[in-house]
C-alpha cells in the first residue's frame, strides 16, 4: 500500500461504502459465522491521519456503546483481559474501540487483520455491554 489513494480504492472494491468523504471512508462489516452474530453489523470508521504534520496514518475505528450505559470499569478491564488489537476510548458520548497503522509501506494483511479484529471485538463487545446492535 502506498498512500492513503491506494487503500480507499481497495476499501472501495472489496467492502460495503456507506460514507465515502477524502479523509474518511466508512464501511458496514456484516456477521453471521453463528448463531449470536447472524444478522449483526459493525459500522467502521477508516480514516487518515497526519502525525508531525508529516507521517499518513490510518485509523481504524468503531463505537460499540454510549457512554452513560456502560460501567467504563467492566468494559476497560474486559478489553485488557480479551483483546490483542485495539484500545478503547471516549469519543464524544460514545465508547470506541479503535486501532492506528502508519500507511508507509502498508502490506494489505496489515491492514485487513486489524480491521476484522477490531470489528469482530467491538461487536462482541456491543452485544456483552449493550445487548443490542446499534452500530
Amino acid at each position: 500500500m502506498a498512500d492513503w489513494a491506494d487503500l480507499v480504492g481497495y476499501i472501495r472494491h472489496e467492502y460495503r461504502v456507506v460514507l465515502d468523504d477524502p479523509d474518511e471512508i466508512r464501511i458496514r462489516m456484516s456477521f453471521g459465522d453463528d448463531a449470536e452474530t447472524e444478522g449483526r453489523a459493525q459500522v467502521m470508521v477508516i480514516a487518515r491521519e497526519v502525525f508531525d504534520k508529516r507521517e499518513d496514518w490510518v485509523q481504524i475505528a468503531t463505537p460499540f456503546a454510549r457512554v452513560d450505559e456502560v460501567d467504563l470499569l467492566s468494559v476497560l478491564t474486559e478489553v485488557g483481559n480479551t483483546l490483542v488489537v485495539g484500545g478503547v476510548v471516549v469519543m464524544g458520548e460514545h465508547v470506541v474501540l479503535r486501532h492506528s497503522l502508519p500507511l508507509i509501506n502498508l502490506d494489505i494483511n496489515e491492514f485487513i487483520d486489524p480491521l476484522e479484529l477490531v470489528a469482530g471485538s467491538a461487536e462482541l463487545l456491543e452485544q456483552q455491554f449493550t445487548g443490542r446492535d446499534d452500530y
